[in-house]
């Protein structure tokens, strides 16, 4: 099971449906859930959803300081990919614009999360702060003419961040880029 960490963001539920659409059994769960409670779900995966705020993640950031106890693939979408970073040591700041609209990223590095797709894909975007500088043993795997960090990846942990919306309809492949991370996870 892949819990999704509901951040109050505005497509929580489309991450949920995407994922039960490809087969994979998902729950969304608050971010106030207590991380015993968290634990004994046994998540194969976990997705921090977007959200409005950094100061509202709940237990998100939590998880991170017990990484090792969960020890499974993480996946920040949107106020989640800006979490890992600011955590991890990036930057995170309002970007030149504020973001509603389709943006063509380009695809730097293919790794596991974008494995099969093509090197220029057009993804929803919906926020106003984004990463501005990349965290410390984390590599940059997509840009765009927008966002300096549009999709990143933990050098040795199996964690990544997308700052764009895979799992609204306008997002080209935004479904394999979600059946890809079910694949990290051993869900698929």
């Amino acid at each position: 099971m892949i819990i999704i960490m509901d951040n109050g963001g505005q497509y929580v539920h489309r991450i949920w449906r995407t994922l039960r659409y490809l087969g994979v059994e998902a729950k969304i769960i608050p971010n106030t859930t207590p991380l015993d409670e968290i634990k004994a779900m046994k998540p194969k995966g976990i997705i921090f959803s977007g959200g409005p705020s950094l100061e509202n993640t709940g237990n998100c950031e939590k998880i991170l300081e017990h990484y090792e106890e969960f020890n499974v693939p993480i996946l920040g979408i949107c106020l989640g990919h800006q979490l890992i970073a600011k955590f991890f040591g990036g930057e995170v700041g309002r970007g030149e614009k504020a973001e509603y609209s389709l943006v063509e990223i380009e695809i730097i590095d293919e790794n596991d999360i974008f494995k099969g797709l093509p090197r220029k894909v057009r993804v929803w975007e919906s926020h106003m702060d984004e990463v501005k500088k990349l965290p410390p043993k984390f590599k940059l795997l997509a840009r765009s003419d927008t966002c300096p960090v549009e999709a990143m990846k933990h050098e040795e942990l199996p964690i990544y961040g997308v700052q764009f919306h895979p799992e609204v309809a306008h997002t080209e492949h935004g479904a394999d880029i979600l059946r890809n991370f079910a694949k990290i996870c051993g869900e698929l």
